[in-house]
């Protein structure tokens, strides 16, 4: 039987796991990133955890409310493994979906890659395990006027922008390490500590993680998380072709939901998942300014 095709087990209304979040007295935190590898040098470990359903929900997650939201989006993209393929198609089909999704008028692509729990090649990464958002409000407000810098020098500026991304399940479900997505509106705007992105052709061992990096205050950095038992945190199981969730990684409007945190978890409760690989563009929608 294909495993499209296969009868699956329920998904339950809740999922009791554990999430990975930052210790308290974990000090130099980065993550060196290499080919096909990652390397965090920030302490964490495992906190207890509920994951609801958000299938089951009694209202629809939307990105205002929550920073985070569910919706349906078909691709011309047959390989995700083929640079080609997805190049061709997908960068525009963000772009025009993102419009729909925020209202945003303007959009500039950034790219994307595969992730997988079980598989490895060019291009690849493993699903990051630990609460994050992707960007630092520094990373984001400086990423983004340089993109804009870049893509509309003629441009009329911008009141508003969304740094985002547009994350969809490649593989059949259930996954085994589906995404979890923590409410916006359960954290708090002074949560967060900076994680700097350091990329590396090797990983490095020993003192070399530890050794001063001249300017890496202005280097690219995520937001990672010291647990706090009133984050809410969500999952769509199941997530088909068709499925994609787009998360807020940065809203430079602090009036709505403005950053969702996220993370994958093992999802031991389903027998016949399978690895989970995904697929996550990343983008930055622009609102200009008027007049």
């Amino acid at each position: 039987m294909d495993l499209i095709d296969r009868p699956l087990s329920r998904a339950p209304e809740a999922v009791e796991t554990e999430i990975d979040y930052l210790v308290p007295t974990s000090r130099i935190n980065r993550r060196f990133w290499a080919p096909g590898a990652e390397l965090n040098t920030g302490v964490y470990r495992p906190y207890p955890v509920t994951i609801r359903n958000a299938r089951l929900a009694p209202e629809p997650f939307t990105l205002d409310k929550h920073g985070f939201c569910l919706a349906r989006h078909e691709t011309k993209v047959r390989d995700w493994r083929d640079p080609a393929d997805v190049d061709v198609h997908y960068p525009a089909e963000v772009m025009q979906r993102t419009k729909a999704l925020t209202g945003a008028d303007f959009v500039v692509p950034m790219g994307g890659m595969v992730r997988s729990t079980g598989r490895t090649g060019p291009g690849v990464q493993p699903p990051a395990a630990e609460a994050h958002v992707d960007f630092t409000t520094r990373t984001a407000h400086n990423l983004a006027a340089r993109l804009y810098a870049a893509a509309a020098p003629e441009g009329a500026g911008y009141d508003r922008f969304i740094a985002f991304s547009f994350w969809r399940a490649i593989s059949p479900p259930p996954q085994s390490w589906p995404l979890a997505l923590c409410d916006g509106a359960s954290v708090g705007d002074d949560e967060g500590t900076s994680n700097t992105k350091v990329d590396v052709d090797v990983l490095p061992e020993g003192d070399e993680l530890w050794r001063d990096i001249p300017g890496e205050e202005d280097m690219a950095a995520a937001t990672i998380f010291h647990h706090n038992p009133d984050h809410r945190w969500y999952y769509f199981p199941d997530m088909v072709a068709d499925e994609i969730v787009f998360i807020k990684f940065h809203d430079s409007d602090h009036d709505r939901a403005w950053r969702a945190p996220h993370t994958a978890f093992h999802d031991t409760s389903r027998p016949d998942a399978v690895i989970r690989e995904s697929y996550e563009f990343r983008g930055v929608a622009y609102f200009s300014k008027s007049g």
